[in-house]
Order: structure tokens, then sequence, then C-alpha cells
């Protein structure tokens, strides 16, 4: 069985792939080519081309990078997530076995054996059905082929716990959309960074540009000679927050990664907290 991945194995950005379709394959390879170790995709053919993952990673093993130095993250989608037209499993089977074909396919569409992380891509109606789903991933996980466990659009910090606390592999990973209408997940983040979870953000650009045109973030932006963008996911990195992020321009891939090449002292870090918080 594969040891688990320490947090610390997530990179500090991922490359987020829903939404690129026939365009997948070009886009993760060249975001791995500039420097994207990182991957999310999703079993969920309504936004996601899982697939054109696989695409890319065969590509890339001719530039000599293989599927062992990417950190693999996909999802299982329930039924109401799925486009009823093209589900990746047997809508009529039970939970179990849904996570079971799902994964499966994930498998093939990735030509790979194991994933790092798993994540649910949300909590189900009840809370014993999204318990009897994470069992299932719970025995992915204890097979070998899953390295750690998340959830994804969880914004209750009690649904988080309820699922925490009765999990025997706990959630590693919680990924959800980073907006005001959610409190930017301020208790959510606390709680769960307290215990070692990796919070992801998802549509952390499309979701604030109230923050990024804000005077303190483009004056700052101007000061550290960086676009508001950079500043930005610099600020969650420094928050150890994870962004997904899916730009499809080669100069903005770039400028994503360069975001390690500055920093922000304490009291601009608080400064832009501040800012987020009273929206």
């Amino acid at each position: 069985m594969h040891e688990k991945l320490p947090i610390q194995a997530v990179p500090p950005l991922i490359y987020g792939t829903a939404w690129k379709k026939d365009k997948t394959a070009e886009l993760v390879e060249k975001a791995i080519l500039c420097g994207f170790r990182g991957v999310d995709t999703a079993c969920q053919p309504k936004h996601y081309y899982e697939a054109g993952v696989g695409q890319a990673l065969l590509r890339l093993k001719e530039h000599g990078i293989f599927r062992d130095n990417l950190f693999l993250q996909t999802k299982f989608t329930p039924l109401s997530g799925q486009d009823s037209a093209n589900i990746p499993f047997d809508p009529a089977a039970s939970l179990d076995d849904q996570v079971r074909q799902s994964f499966a396919c994930s498998q093939k569409n990735l030509g790979v054996e194991t994933v790092d992380s798993l994540v649910l891509h949300s909590p189900l109606r009840s809370h014993e059905q999204t318990m009897q789903v994470w069992r299932a991933m719970e025995d992915l996980y204890k097979a070998g082929v899953v390295r750690m466990l998340g959830i994804s659009n969880c914004y209750d910090l009690d649904v988080f716990k309820s699922i925490y606390d009765e999990a025997k592999v706990k959630p590693s990973v919680l990924q959800n959309r980073f907006y005001s209408e959610t409190g930017y997940d301020q208790k959510l983040r606390e709680w769960s960074g307290e215990r070692g979870v990796c919070y992801q953000s998802f549509w952390t650009l499309t979701a604030n540009p109230q923050i990024l045109s804000h005077p303190l973030v483009r004056s700052l932006s101007v000061i550290k000679g960086v676009t508001e963008a950079q500043l930005f996911f610099r600020f969650l990195t420094h928050l150890k927050i994870t962004p997904l992020i899916g730009s499809c321009s080669e100069k903005h891939t770039k400028e994503d990664l360069a975001i390690f090449d500055f920093t922000l002292s304490n009291a601009e870090i608080a400064s832009i907290e501040t800012l987020i918080l009273s929206r």
C-alpha cells in the first residue's frame, strides 16, 4: 500500500482543468512545461475532459516529465452534479459502486493506477449518503490507489466537522470557491488549518474583481512591479491557501508561477486580509 502523502507534498499552485474541453491536453501540457506540478480534474464530463489530462501525461513523457513528477487530483462527482446524458457510472448502482466505477473511469482516462488526491465534489443530500460515499473512497485509499482524500464545495463548518469526526481517513483537502458570499471561509480555514487540512481555492480571480480593482491592491502591485492577479495569488499562498489556476494564456501562466519571486510583509498581508474580510 502506498504511504499517505504529507500535506507538504501538495504543490503551492495547482493547474485547474475545468471547462477546457478539447483544449485540455494542450493547455495541461503547456502548464506543466511552464512549471506547474499539480493538476486538478474530475470524472465529470459536464465540466471536465479528464481524458485530455491523460493525453497530456503521455505527451509529457517525451519531455522527460513522468507521472511520479506530478501531483494528480481528481474527483468523484455525485449524480446530482452530472450531465444526465453522459454519466461516467451506472446511476442505478449503489453509491459504493458509483464511487468505484467513477474511479475506474478516472484511472482509464488518466492512464494511471494511482492518484495523489481523490476529492468528493460536494456533500450529498444527507450526512448518511455523504459518509457512504466517503467509506467507499476510504476503501480506495486502503487499497493504495489513492494517497489522500478531500472534499469540495463544503461551506458549512458543522457539515465539515461531522465528516471529519466520523471519517476513519480524515480529509486532507478542502477545496472551495473563494468569495465574499461565504466570508472567504474564514472559520472553515481556521478550523481545518489547525488540523493540517490543505485549503484549495477556486474561482479565485473571477469572484473577486472588487478586490483586484481596489486601490490598495493596485497600489501594492505597482510597488512590487507585478499584476494585481499575481499580488492576490501571492497573498493567498502567504495564508497557506493553494489556489487552483486555470489560465489559458501562456503569458499569464508564467506570471502565475513567478509569484514566488517576491514576498509580502506581515503588514501588507494584514492590510489585504482586512480588506477581504470587510467585504
